[in-house]
């Protein structure tokens, strides 16, 4: 005769597996760069991240609450090898303010690495069609725990030159944030 503990521990290992199935398969985690490879218009970083933009977006926690709202300032630089991308971000409610800059090295046509200070190790980039897929590990501030969180980071480039960044960010495959944010022109409407 099975024990209890048995069938819950098999209950445990059932739903895990068919979380990670789903989460393979179904999710956000699960697109890829393939999947725009037909979508326009071209996304091209060296062109489309250059300048100066404003981003304003929202960080959901793992429930899917609201619980940070920012605002960042953000200006590219790009040569044919790479370029640096400097975001300066403002949170509402609150009197700090982070920045991040990124290296971006070009190591192909539709690749690059990037790196950062709060970043542990490269960041891998494709570009594919209107769509850039990043992966990274960040390491959160110690104000926010000092966690690091393995991130999968969209951009998707709109007709009218407007980037909107998905990201989905876990601790040991559990979701634990997510962020949506729109790039804009700062004259752009």
């Amino acid at each position: 005769m099975i024990s209890a503990v048995a069938y819950i521990t098999s209950g445990i290992a059932i739903c895990l597996g068919l979380g990670l199935v789903w989460d393979h398969f179904w999710s956000f985690r699960a697109q890829r760069p393939a999947d725009y490879a037909n979508e326009a218009p071209a996304f091209d970083l060296r062109h489309a991240l250059a300048g100066s933009y404003v981003a304003h977006g929202v960080i959901f926690d793992y429930s899917g609450r609201a619980n940070v709202r920012f605002s960042a300032q953000i200006t590219g630089t790009f040569d044919e090898a790479g370029g640096v991308l400097a975001e300066r971000f403002s949170y509402d409610g609150m009197a700090n303010e982070d920045t991040r800059e990124w290296q971006i090295r070009f190591i192909g046509p539709d690749r690059f690495t990037a790196t950062a200070a709060d970043v542990v190790g490269p960041a891998e980039g494709v570009v594919s069609g209107n769509a850039v897929r990043m992966t990274y590990r960040l390491q959160l501030p110690e104000r926010a725990g000092g966690h690091v969180l393995d991130v999968v980071d969209w951009l998707y480039l709109m007709g009218d030159g407007t980037i909107v960044n998905r990201s989905d960010m876990r601790k040991f495959s559990i979701k634990a944030a997510e962020l949506f944010a729109v790039f804009r022109r700062p004259n752009s409407g």
